[in-house]
């Protein structure tokens, strides 16, 4: 139950971090401060995702 918990938190962290990346108004470092469940790497790699697709 608590991996199940853990992993829908990382999707709604990751959910949440792709709108705050798209929006462009805050660093890749101040959204980690704010999304916990997801690493800076993580977010690296997320940004550079959305990048591609736009």
């Amino acid at each position: 139950m608590k991996s199940f918990i853990k992993s829908e938190r990382h999707g709604a962290d990751r959910e949440t971090a792709e709108r705050l990346i798209k929006k462009g108004e805050m660093t890749l470092e101040d959204i980690a401060e704010c999304v916990l469940s997801l690493s800076f790497d993580e977010l690296r790699e997320l940004e550079a995702e959305i990048m591609q697709l736009a």
